[in-house]
């Protein structure tokens, strides 16, 4: 047995398995997550959006677009749901793998449910063994992945796709394989995006879920993929770590699901910054900004490199950076989408607070990440004074999940960015949470 049918197989052998109602509704907060994080994409994408459609000219169809009052064909939705979906960088993920799962995954399994007209139950079932299997290979894959400048959410995404629609679709476990298959050699995303005044970071997912869409249906059409894949000298292992000898991780590491791993945002950045973030506003409430003379943050090495820039150009810009992050928290308190925008980003009291801060790796904190996600905020006042905050795990990780009033008022307010009313929200939110309702109705309100 080759070491992609031994994969596949773990994968096979998890969807097997009768899924909890806990782990369900995790999925469903996964859902709604990425409905709310869409529609707000939806919502800062709207200008480019508009001149996209100019020049694009999208033929018709009725698949929707989240959060943009209208309908395209389904791979223009695909795409176009999925570059909203990371927009903001607001989406779930998970440290461990280094990868954000529901923007890939919920951007092709949301259409195709509507086209078909799926249960929210067999979709979030399906969404739940897409997880598994791009958080999988992601974690066996990392860190030298990433150190090679590939975007998991990209390259791993796209098998995350495959794998779901092929059991939301009831392909034969051929025509499973096959998609997979396909799909790895679909396989794309670069980190470079990140860098600068790039705005490309959400590309990587629109692209991942149009070619795992185009994948499937390849798939479904009969054509053949490579036995082994993931294996040999030019297979998908060797291209996206270097290295063939890769040992690939079981499925449910820990002991549980890659959806119960994955956590939500509450503040609008790279993931690498909530704890500097947490740690700067518990800091600002007892501090007078106007009195720091300079700020140390001392964290995790990967959350360093490529965090740690203090020229600030642009809105990509900020939301990759710590310092950034650590200056509007103190000056505002908050750290959402507000905050975030041109305005605050061009502030030059928040870029001259930026300037004092100094991100540096510290190797107690390296050696306990993805575990734990350590960051220390330490500030030196002008009158001599030092104060400090530490942050293990920031808001929205499993270890330190938002209550359910906390996940509610984070939904309701990224729709009321879209310039949605609470009550369509809440219509949302209490449609979703019962499986029995159709994806297709879902739509008509999203």
């Amino acid at each position: 047995m080759n070491i992609t049918e031994q994969f596949l197989n773990s994968i096979e052998t998890v969807a097997d398995k009768e899924i909890l109602n806990s782990t369900l509704n995790r999925a469903k907060r996964s859902l709604l997550d990425y409905i709310a994080v869409t529609t707000a994409g939806a919502k800062a994408n709207e200008v480019k959006l508009e001149k996209y459609f100019a020049d694009a000219d999208p033929e018709p169809g009725n698949s929707t677009l989240i959060g943009m009052g209208k309908k395209t064909n389904l791979k223009e939705a695909v795409f176009l749901n999925g570059l909203n979906a990371h927009a903001l960088d607001f989406d779930d993920g998970t440290n461990t793998g280094i990868i954000h799962l529901g923007s890939p995954i919920f951007s092709v399994l949301v259409p195709l449910a509507e086209k078909h007209h799926i249960s929210i139950d067999k979709m979030l079932r399906a969404a739940i063994i897409g997880y598994e299997t791009s958080f999988t290979m992601a974690v066996s894959i990392q860190p030298k992945h990433k150190a090679m400048g590939y975007h998991a959410t990209g390259t791993c995404g796209v098998l995350g796709i495959a794998i779901a629609v092929s059991y939301m679709l009831d392909y034969s476990p051929a025509a499973r394989r096959n998609a997979f298959a396909i799909a790895a050699v679909s396989a794309t995303g670069m980190l470079k995006v990140l860098d600068d005044e790039s705005e490309l970071k959400p590309y990587n997912v629109a692209k991942s879920a149009l070619l795992g869409l185009i994948a499937t249906q390849m798939a479904k059409a009969g054509f053949i993929g490579h036995h082994d894949v993931l294996g040999g000298g030019r297979g998908y292992l060797k291209m996206m770590t270097g290295s063939e000898d890769i040992e690939l991780r079981e499925p449910l590491l820990n002991g549980t699901y890659a959806i119960e791993k994955s956590y939500t945002k509450p503040y609008a950045a790279c993931r690498y910054c909530h704890p500097a973030i947490e740690a700067a506003i518990k800091l600002g409430q007892t501090i007078d900004a106007q009195r720091i003379q300079e700020i140390v943050v001392s964290t995790y090495d990967l959350a360093v490199s490529g965090h740690e820039h203090t020229d600030i150009k642009g809105t990509g810009s900020a939301k990759m950076s710590i310092p950034y992050g650590v200056a509007v928290s103190l000056l505002e308190g908050k750290a959402g989408l507000i905050e975030y925008d041109e305005e605050h980003v061009m502030d030059e009291t928040i870029l001259d607070l930026v300037k004092k801060v100094h991100v540096q790796a510290e190797a107690e904190f390296s050696a306990l990440f993805p575990k734990v996600q350590t960051a220390v905020v330490s500030i030196k006042l002008k009158d001599g004074k030092e104060v400090s905050e530490q942050v293990d795990f920031p808001k929205g990780e499993p270890e330190n999940p938002m209550s359910e009033i906390e996940f509610e008022e984070r939904f309701i307010e990224l729709l009321q960015y879209s310039g949605r009313s609470t009550s369509e929200g809440r219509k949302i939110i209490e449609m979703c949470k019962e499986e029995s309702n159709c994806v297709t109705d879902i739509c008509e309100i999203i």
